[in-house]
């Protein structure tokens, strides 16, 4: 009898196996990801990389339950993510995940204390607002508050997202190129806190970056090339 997901996997947030993604053209089906195996122990750090266009991003969006692959199998907290529809993914993601991507994805009609409260509202807490108010503190922003995306900068933008991830105490972040959007010295500050908030929450930290000195942070970096596993590193 096969065991159950999570006996199969009994130390470890998020496993992918045979991992394939391949979308349409007009020439043919094009191989974004070709057979990935990967696993993330609970309390992690993973740094994936690779050049742009090697399929880190998809990577990610599969392993976040975002999209499906074409191939393969990925497990969330020992679901199988295939079996899921998006519905039932968005549930299984709940308080228990939390994203900070590139392009901030901030909603613009919100302030910045409404963009942290929002997903703390989804899942229901009776603490919603004055937990949003606190991690706006935590990333140091309680003066902009009421600021609306517009009146912030990217990297004021940046530190709301992250406030927004960790505010529901989340087991697992995943983070698609967090400085990618910003200047050298804000991206540097910006790393500083997320690895800061990161270690004090004791969460599970799957980043995509380009940066080799952001990734070294990581206890263990996934190097992709055209959508391959070339090499996993320990730090």
């Amino acid at each position: 009898m096969t065991p159950p997901d999570s006996a199969r996997f009994p130390a470890s947030i998020v496993q992918a196996r045979a991992l394939s993604q391949r979308v349409p053209t007009a020439d043919g089906l094009l191989a974004i990801l070709s057979d990935v195996a990967l696993d993330v122990k609970a309390g992690e750090t993973l740094a994936i990389t690779g050049a742009s266009g090697s399929g880190k991003s998809t990577l990610l969006g599969l392993l976040a339950g975002l999209d499906i692959a074409s191939a393969g199998e990925v497990h969330l907290f020992g679901e199988r993510l295939d079996t899921l529809d998006e519905d039932a993914r968005a549930r299984l993601r709940a308080g228990r995940v939390g994203f900070v991507f590139q392009s901030f994805q901030l909603l613009p009609a919100l302030t910045a204390l409404e963009n942290v409260l929002m997903p703390l509202e989804l899942a229901g807490r009776d603490d919603a607002r004055a937990r949003a108010a606190h991690w706006l503190e935590r990333v140091g922003l309680a003066a902009r508050a009421r600021h609306t995306p517009r009146q912030l900068s990217g990297g004021e933008q940046q530190r709301v997202a992250i406030a927004r991830a960790f505010a529901t105490d989340p087991e697992i972040v995943f983070a698609d190129e967090p400085t990618g959007n910003l200047d050298a010295d804000t991206g540097a500050r910006i790393v500083d806190l997320l690895f800061e908030l990161n270690a004090s929450a004791h969460t599970t930290l799957v980043l995509v970056t380009h940066d080799a000195t952001l990734a070294a942070r990581c206890q263990r970096r996934l190097h992709l090339v055209a959508g391959r596993v070339q090499d996993t590193v320990s730090a």
